[in-house]
């Protein structure tokens, strides 16, 4: 159910100016009954000043009288028809001031992670502006060498199902148009769920398998034979011609 502007200063004017029971008013704004009870007794929203929804277009009278009369009537927000939609999210999402400073960071990160993201989908994930995004995929940003990709999800600016929904979407305009992907684009276009699902990397066919662990434990015989081959010729009295010990000389 969607509630008035200004929930509880509502409640509070509802609470001053009618006779609606607690559980009434809390219905129509959205908070609790004990909520409501407090605003009565004075320790919930002290010093909030009261908002009148009939006079700010929220509630009409007749809707208000009806439900003084009749405790069990639920009151009923005015409606706008020119307001249908307008709930939905519009244009950036917005990142809080404490997260604003990470987004370069995520979005180095989805620039060199998923370049098949456009600079449309990062800026509603993100909540970033085009040109900043631009900037970063350009590497002409002012802070460009300090900024180090990081996971907008471990950031904390994105869920990982909107992360994966736009993966999805991406891979699927990509098989649309007849492009062709590596081996390392697909492994990045996959959601989280599917990879996790995903066969094993492919084995070594059974006609060479024992061949992962060859070695040359046989090496050192050949060699031995070969030496024993060739000792005569490489023995060190064919590279020097050492004299012979009788032609030295005896110590006076």
């Amino acid at each position: 159910m969607a509630k008035p502007i200004m929930a509880k200063a509502t409640a509070v004017w509802l609470v001053d100016n009618t006779t609606l029971s607690f559980k009434q008013i809390a219905d129509f704004v959205d908070m609790h009954e004990l909520e409501i009870q407090g605003i009565a007794d004075g320790d919930v929203a002290a010093g909030v000043k009261g908002f009148d929804p009939i006079a700010n277009n929220q509630l009409t009278q007749e809707e208000l009288d009806k439900a003084q009369a009749d405790a069990t009537h639920k009151l009923t927000l005015k409606y706008y028809a020119a307001a249908v939609g307008e709930e939905k999210r519009r244009g950036p999402r917005y990142t809080p001031l404490s997260k604003r400073q990470d987004r370069p960071a995520s979005i180095l990160w989805l620039v060199k992670f998923h370049p098949e993201l456009s600079d449309g989908q990062i800026s509603k994930l993100v909540g970033t502006t085009k040109p900043t995004i631009q900037a970063i995929r350009e590497r002409t940003h002012w802070n460009i060498t300090n900024i180090n990709p990081i996971d907008p999800v471990a950031l904390g600016l994105c869920k990982q199902s909107e992360l994966d929904a736009l993966v999805q979407k991406a891979n699927a305009k990509k098989l649309r148009d007849g492009e062709a992907m590596s081996d390392d684009e697909r492994r990045r276009l996959v959601s989280t769920e599917q990879s996790l699902g995903m066969p094993e990397e492919p084995r070594i066919p059974a006609a060479i398998s024992g061949l992962e662990t060859f070695t040359l434990a046989d090496a050192p015989e050949e060699e031995d034979e070969n030496e024993r081959q060739h000792g005569d010729l490489l023995d060190a009295d064919s590279f020097f011609n050492l004299p012979s010990g009788d032609g030295e000389e005896q110590p006076g």
